[in-house]
């Protein structure tokens, strides 16, 4: 029986991040970056200042919404939404696209990430504009729900859109319990057993009270644990890892010399055919595209959707840095570590060591801080884990929310947070895999549903730069859900008034 679904689950990862889920990924960013005219490119500097720069001049950014607002504040939207995507694969993920597909899969991935801003900026469009209120007064908003409010009334795709939500929430979950749970969790155990000598079980217990504390408390629990412990993490990580790129400035234009030239075969990847190797760069570049920001799987539109924003486009911009920040940032600061250290021949793209994974990170901090290296890449894994734990156990939530209703989402959360015990104790290589295709097949229905929908995010984009950068003095396209409420109350008073 292991077997059989052993194989059945290779065949649909094979499907699924092969060549054609991959292609399909590089097609929906770069038809999203067409149809809205090269967004992430046109408009680099307002997106900066109204994302990032935002924070600093503006306090309704980072405000704290009332205890009776059940919406979260733009900039905590974001942390949870990086807290999710920062997770292990952007420190043993890049280890290992560098292992299988060489510097090059690096320049790949660049372009993955270049090409999910548009894609991940179109489901928060999409996810703000057909977000609903739950009976709790909470915004609930995703994938699902462009899926059948929007894919569902174009002519003769009702039930089509109301299967593939369906189906995206059911992935979804699934997902959730593994490469937002287990996982996550089974990778800070083992590295805090490695590198202090704590006890799996004692990890296991110690982060299951926590994520009790934290998952139960809802929302805005998470969101305010998420925007203390990312920002710390991202910022630690990244001085970190800058501390050792600068050690090693020198090496730091060969570096980007061997990414350039494995990404087009003038150096194949291990030293490889070249044919091999280029294809080998692609893939794994990627992949890790893909897994690092997670553009295209329609999982962090969840928790934009829950921001305290009216206008669709802003919360898009907050979409587009997730993945400059996820990717370009801190996933580069990886690559440039790995291969600033002496652990990878920059003339032929050959590995010089056997480490890999988490280890071979620990070994290339430990080059600049010595023993403390594997012990920081430890921590750091700890905080990107658990914070990833905490950004699935709403996407998750949000998911069985659709599928069951507001109510039953209770029990989800304690079955998730009781399942962070079993990761870190058990040896889960199945699960491991199983999880992986799961969070793959979100993909399939979310970009069907994005791509379906692309028009509609070119209107709402031509009509926010219209207002904002011509004056135009149009009506907002903001949420479907108020605008349909605000038409209701117009046609009421207007019954009131004769």
């Amino acid at each position: 029986m292991i077997e059989t679904i052993t194989t059945v689950n290779g065949y649909v990862n094979g499907i699924v991040w092969g060549p054609f889920g991959l292609a399909l990924l590089f097609a929906a960013g770069l038809c999203m970056t067409i149809r809205n005219r090269g967004f992430q490119f046109a408009h680099f500097a307002h997106w900066m200042r109204s994302t990032i720069g935002a924070i600093f001049t503006d306090k309704h950014i980072t405000a704290h919404t009332s205890r009776e607002d059940k919406a979260i504040s733009q900039f905590q939207s974001l942390c949870t939404a990086l807290a999710a995507t920062i997770g292990t694969g952007n420190i043993v993920g890049i280890a290992t696209a560098i292992i299988s597909g060489g510097p090059g899969s690096i320049f790949w991935m660049w372009v993955m990430a270049i090409l999910g801003m548009m894609t991940n900026y179109s489901e928060n469009v999409l996810g703000i504009f057909y977000r609903r209120k739950n009976e709790k007064g909470e915004w609930a908003g995703g994938a699902m729900y462009y899926l059948s409010d929007g894919l569902g009334s174009k002519p003769g795709c009702k039930h089509l859109g109301r299967v593939l939500a369906v189906l995206f929430s059911c992935f979804c979950v699934l997902a959730s319990f593994g490469i937002g749970n287990m996982s996550q969790v089974n990778s800070i155990a083992g590295n805090m057993q490695s590198a202090f000598g704590i006890p799996t079980v004692v990890t296991g217990i110690g982060l299951l009270i926590l994520s009790a504390l934290v998952i139960l408390g809802g929302l805005k629990r998470v969101a305010a644990v998420s925007e203390k412990i990312v920002p710390f993490m991202a910022i630690a990580y990244i001085v970190g890892a800058l501390i050792i790129v600068f050690t090693h400035i020198t090496v730091v234009p060969a570096a980007f010399a061997a990414i350039f030239k494995g990404a087009f075969g003038l150096k194949a990847a291990g030293g490889g055919v070249l044919g091999y190797g280029i294809n080998m760069a692609i893939t794994w570049g990627f992949k890790r595209g893909a897994f690092s920001n997670e553009a295209g799987l329609g999982s962090s539109v969840m928790v934009h959707s829950s921001s305290n924003v009216k206008e669709p486009v802003q919360q898009g911009m907050w979409g587009i840095f997730e993945v400059f920040a996820d990717t370009i940032v801190v996933c580069t600061l990886t690559a440039m570590v790995l291969l600033c250290t002496g652990f990878v021949d920059l003339e032929t793209g050959m590995m010089l060591t056997d480490v890999q994974g988490s280890a071979l990170a620990g070994e290339a901090f430990a080059t600049t801080f010595g023993s403390l290296g594997p012990k920081f890449i430890a921590v750091a894994i700890l905080l990107f884990a658990y914070s990833t734990v905490l950004g699935w156990s709403h996407y998750g939530s949000i998911a069985f929310e659709y599928l069951f209703g507001t109510k039953a989402t209770v029990a989800y959360k304690v079955v998730f947070v009781g399942m962070v015990l079993v990761g870190s104790t058990m040896n889960l290589g199945l699960a491991w895999d199983l999880s992986d295709t799961f969070n793959g097949l979100m993909m399939i229905p979310n970009l069907i549903g994005v791509l379906a929908l692309s028009g509609t995010v070119a209107r709402i984009t031509k009509n926010y730069i219209d207002r904002t950068f011509h004056g135009a003095k149009i009506r907002p396209m903001w949420s479907a859900f108020e605008n349909y409420q605000e038409e209701e109350e117009a046609d009421e008073q207007a019954k009131k008034t004769g």
